[in-house]
């Protein structure tokens, strides 16, 4: 872990933000597509960089925006990795997005989300909170292989329900599928059905496959060579170099996943999903304005 001073900390373009607290990420998860080198990191991975001056940075842009909208935050790297423990960096911009009455949208795979359970809350009762988690593996002894220092599949779930319990919004990502893995529907099926009993608002697919680039596949066939012997062949075999590697079971995955999702209206596609989660509606904002 190493500190710098960045320079700024939103990027977007004013109907939403979004904002990456941490550089890095110790969750070991072997598919991660943040390691492609297209991301230039000039340290190592789970050297995590950490933008000590982000609160500050925050608060000064959101100081000056008029108009509210939503922050999204854990697309690049996770907001509650091991260091969120001690920092509490991730705590003290969501303490800022209340005061100054913007929506959070954040992604995670860690039940240390729970810890800001009341800030969350407070969020969506005065803006607008929607809590995503990654669920890709079913099965805990595979969860540990895949997404090895983390949280399991289960506690997740326990996580949504926690959400849902305070009528906070969620949205699932399904992904990656990886292919010869977790791409059954023995994997698939018990997943959704969680999503249905926990009232996920969305669930996000890309195909039900992997994408593999420069960085990232070395990284990846070399958690293979460890954990699956003679599965990288396989993939090589099958896919070459691409960057899309579709499950040979995609066909039928993605129909059990329209078929439980629009069942229990479930928003099922990303479009779907993204404009859910960038929408932060007036009479939120109109409120917000009278309550900051």
């Amino acid at each position: 872990m190493h500190f710098v001073d960045a320079k700024g900390i939103l990027t977007g373009n004013g109907g939403h933000y979004g904002m990456n607290i941490y550089r890095g990420c110790s969750h070991g998860c072997i598919y991660c597509d943040s390691r492609s080198r297209c991301y230039q990191f000039t340290h190592p991975f789970e050297d995590i960089e950490v933008k000590q001056n982000a609160p500050e940075l925050l608060e000064k842009a959101l100081r000056s925006k008029r108009k509210k909208c939503m922050i999204g935050t854990g697309a690049m790297s996770d907001p509650y990795m091991h260091c969120e423990e001690e920092l509490r960096l991730t705590r003290k911009c969501l303490e800022i997005i209340l005061q100054y009455g913007f929506g959070v949208a954040i992604q995670t795979k860690s039940d240390r989300i729970l810890q800001d359970i009341d800030l969350l809350d407070e969020i969506n009762k005065k803006a607008k909170c929607v809590v995503q988690m990654t669920l890709t593996t079913y099965d805990d002894e595979l969860c540990r292989i895949l997404e090895p220092n983390v949280c399991n599949t289960k506690r997740r779930i326990e996580v949504l329900e926690e959400m849902q319990k305070r009528e906070i919004p969620t949205v699932v990502w399904l992904t990656p599928i990886l292919p010869f893995i977790n791409d059954t529907k023995e994997n698939i099926t018990p997943i959704l059905n969680e999503c249905v009993r926990v009232g996920v608002k969305g669930v996000i697919d890309f195909g039900m496959g992997l994408t593999l680039r420069e960085g990232d596949r070395e990284y990846y066939y070399a958690a293979l060579d460890k954990n699956f012997p003679g599965l990288k062949e396989r993939y090589i075999k099958s896919y070459g170099n691409s960057y899309e590697l579709p499950s040979p079971n995609a066909k039928e995955l993605k129909k059990i996943f329209y078929e439980i999702c629009r069942k229990n209206e479930i928003m099922c596609t990303p479009d779907e999903c993204f404009e859910y989660m960038a929408d932060l509606p007036d009479k939120y904002t109109q409120m917000s304005i009278f309550d900051i």
